[in-house]
């Protein structure tokens, strides 16, 4: 099982981008992976099934080329997000083909089980299981995970409310391992801050809606330059857990975001996309409150260029 060390040697900046449902597909991964930063996806976005063993070969072909015509610059390690929620009837499935594959990095959501995390490990696996506090941090290390993607508040996707120094702080005084933070991380300098916070990643996805390569709408992704974190808000309505959504697009599918109804949690259903129909997913858009950052339509090469270049600005200021 590779370190942490050993995983970040691979990278150009400390950075994962995160599994977005629909949106990361394997253009996204391989262009995350060539510019120098872990990509990843759901397993669920591959359908039917059977496509996903088609998308890990592509994946794994196209960044083996770049590594041959690149020996200088190899790309990073990708991910894969299984959605361990017992209504995920595809989970078993998946993960043979992660096995079969020796998929490098595994992101575990919603649920935290040892035969997952142990098959995994049967290749050498590295397992981050996302958590949005303390008590399912502690959970997920018991059982057995590698390390830890804290979900703090702001963060797109199925999101806390806890700080992000506050999350970081309290997992950080009994856990030594990898942890990668989700929170509003949509520059070079908020990657700077969570490792001063005592993370060893930044962990973003809205930023990469925006990007050439990304599997969203035109909308969609100018949506993300256009709005900033007034426009979100936080509901559990469309999965039956809590994320950030942008307003105007709950706004054009006919509901009244200030008088949003409570969704049933007893009723996930990640197995066929949420729990109401698959329109509402791809019509309501999550994000997270760090868009506001997003000012331009990029491709992924371009965003991580600009990562790097607001990184070491900030590490050269810290340093005068």
């Amino acid at each position: 099982m590779p370190t942490i060390a050993e995983i970040k040697s691979r990278l150009r900046l400390p950075v994962i981008g995160s599994p977005m449902f629909i949106v990361s597909n394997p253009k996204l991964v391989i262009a995350q992976c060539k510019a120098g930063i872990v990509g990843s996806f759901p397993a669920l976005n591959a359908r039917p099934a059977e496509a996903l063993d088609d998308w890990l070969v592509e994946i794994k072909e196209a960044l083996a080329r770049h590594d041959d015509e690149n020996p200088e610059r190899l790309s990073a390690p990708y991910a894969v997000n299984q959605i361990v929620h017992r209504s995920n009837d595809r989970l078993m499935h998946d993960l043979e083909a992660c096995v079969k594959h020796e998929v490098p990095i595994v992101i575990c959501s919603l649920g935290a089980r040892e035969d997952v995390y142990e098959a995994i490990h049967s290749y050498g696996g590295v397992v981050l299981h996302d958590v949005i506090n303390d008590f399912f941090a502690r959970k997920a290390i018991s059982k057995g995970a590698d390390g830890l993607i804290p979900v703090a508040a702001g963060a797109g996707g199925h999101a806390g409310v806890t700080s992000p120094f506050a999350l970081v702080q309290e997992i950080r005084d009994w856990f030594d391992g990898p942890i990668a933070l989700s929170g509003s991380i949509a520059t070079g300098r908020a990657v700077l801050a969570a490792e001063a916070m005592g993370a060893d990643f930044g962990y973003i996805g809205s930023a990469f809606i925006s990007v050439e390569e990304a599997n969203a709408t035109e909308a969609y992704k100018q949506a993300i330059v256009d709005y900033k974190a007034d426009d979100i808000m936080y509901t559990n309505l469309f999965t039956g857990v809590h994320g950030n959504y942008l307003i105007p697009s709950i706004e054009a599918a006919g509901l009244d975001p200030k008088d949003l109804p409570e969704s049933d949690p007893s009723k996930m259903d990640f197995g066929s996309g949420g729990n109401t129909d698959k329109k509402a997913w791809k019509d309501i858009w999550g994000c997270g409150q760090g868009i506001g950052a997003i000012t331009k339509r990029m491709t992924t090469a371009e965003y991580v260029d600009q990562l790097e270049a607001e990184y070491n600005a900030a590490k050269a200021e810290l340093c005068r």
